[in-house]
């Protein structure tokens, strides 16, 4: 099992369009594509404010390579992408890790 680390930088004033994308639209399409959330955060104090973290769950960096490019071709996800992007991004930038749990990890 890996973890994959993502923070969405959301383009000023937009973090709650990203939370609603997410909300509303893409976590279903990851459902339905056998993505599996560990889960999601904002900042609380420290760090950006603009920001929202998450973590998935892979079986293998193949898993998620196949899974992640269904994901990205999938029409619905291209529509939705499309939609709310209409006025302007929302991301402004997105870093990703790929992280592997050590011997001592209560998350394995």
């Amino acid at each position: 099992m890996i973890h994959e680390l993502r923070i969405y930088t959301a383009a000023a004033g937009r973090l709650p369009d990203v939370i609603a994308r997410f909300r509303d639209h893409t976590i279903r399409i990851w459902e339905r594509h056998g993505i599996r959330q560990a889960g999601f955060w904002t900042t609380l104090v420290g760090g950006d404010s603009n920001e929202l973290t998450y973590l998935l769950a892979w079986d293998s960096m193949a898993d998620r390579e196949t899974r992640w490019a269904a994901f990205m071709a999938d029409p619905e996800w291209i529509k939705v992408k499309g939609e709310t992007e209409a006025n302007g991004v929302i991301v402004a930038r997105v870093a990703n890790s790929f992280l592997a749990p050590t011997a001592f990890s209560s998350v394995r």
